[in-house]
C-alpha cells in the first residue's frame, strides 16, 4: 500500500500541478491562447476521458458495486455535486466582476481577482476529479490504466492554467508568481486522489462508489467546460476529429495496458 501510495502522490502532483504549472509557462512564452491549439486540445482531453469513464471505470464501478442500480446513481451524483459546485464558482466570479465593475475604473484589479478566483476555482474542481486517479489505483494497482487517467487530467489541466496565468500575467504579476499560482490550484488533485483510493480499497462496494462518482465529475467536465469551450475556440469539423482519435487512443491503450495487467 506505501508504495501505491507514494506512486498516487508522485502522478498526480506531475500530472494535476505539472500540467497547471505548464499552463502557466506557455502563458508567459506566448501571452496569449492560439484558439486552434486549445480547441484541439480540449476536445483530444474530451475524447480521452470519455473513453476511460465508459471503457475502465464504469464497467469496474459496475462488477465492484453490489447491485447493477449503484454504478449509475452514484454516477449521477458525481455528475450533479460537480455541477452544483460549479454553479456556485460561476455565481461568485459573477458577483465578483459585479463588484468590481462598480469599485474600480481600472481594469487591473479586476484582471487580478479573475485570475485569483479561477485558481480558487479549478483549486476545487480538481478535488472530485483527482479521485478519478486514486479509485483507478485502488482498482488497478499501477498500471498503465492509472497513469492514463492522469495524464488525461493533466492535459485537461494545461488550458487550465494558462487561463489562470494570462489575466495575472495582463494585470501586472511576475511570471515565477503566476506560474506558482496555477501551480498551487493543482494541489487539491493529490489530495482527492488519496481520498478516492483509501475509500476505493476500503470495501468492494465502496470502490464502485468512488469509481462511479469519479466517473460522473469527469463527465461533467467533458460535456460541461471541455467540448464547449472547444467549440467556443474554434467551431470546426477537426475538433470533433480529434475528439474521436483521443477517444480510439484512449481504447488503444485500456486494451494494452488490461492485456499487460492480466498477465
Amino acid at each position: 500500500m506505501g508504495s501505491q501510495v507514494l506512486f498516487i502522490i508522485l502522478l498526480t502532483a506531475a500530472t494535476g500541478v505539472g500540467g497547471l504549472m505548464l499552463g502557466g509557462v506557455l502563458a508567459t512564452l506566448f501571452r496569449r491562447e492560439s484558439p486552434r491549439a486549445t480547441s484541439l486540445l480540449l476536445s483530444f482531453t474530451a475524447g480521452l476521458m470519455v473513453c476511460i469513464v465508459a471503457l475502465d471505470m464504469v464497467p469496474e464501478a459496475v462488477g465492484a458495486s453490489p447491485h447493477v442500480a449503484v454504478a449509475p446513481v452514484f454516477l449521477l451524483l458525481g455528475f450533479g455535486v460537480t455541477y452544483l459546485l460549479n454553479c456556485w464558482i460561476d455565481k461568485s466570479v459573477h458577483h465578483e466582476d459585479d463588484h468590481h465593475s462598480h469599485t474600480c475604473a481600472c481594469g487591473h484589479h479586476s484582471l487580478h481577482t479573475a485570475g485569483i478566483i479561477l485558481a480558487a476555482a479549478v483549486a476545487l474542481h480538481n478535488m472530485p476529479v483527482g479521485m478519478a486517479i486514486g479509485a483507478t489505483v485502488a482498482a488497478h494497482g499501477i498500471c498503465s490504466a492509472s497513469v492514463l487517467a492522469a495524464v488525461t487530467i493533466g492535459l485537461h489541466n494545461v488550458p487550465e492554467g494558462m487561463s489562470i496565468a494570462i489575466p495575472l500575467l495582463h494585470d501586472g504579476t511576475k511570471r515565477a508568481g503566476a506560474i506558482g499560482v496555477a501551480g498551487l490550484s493543482g494541489l487539491p488533485t493529490i489530495l482527492g486522489a488519496l481520498i478516492g483510493y483509501f475509500v476505493g480499497a476500503s470495501a468492494p462496494a465502496a470502490l464502485g462508489i468512488a469509481l462511479s462518482i469519479a466517473g460522473g465529475a469527469m463527465l461533467y467536465v467533458v460535456f460541461f467546460e471541455l467540448l464547449p469551450e472547444s467549440y467556443r475556440q474554434w467551431r470546426s469539423k477537426w475538433a470533433i476529429l480529434f475528439t474521436v482519435v483521443g477517444f480510439a487512443l484512449g481504447v488503444l491503450l485500456i486494451v494494452t495496458g488490461g492485456h499487460g495487467h492480466a498477465h
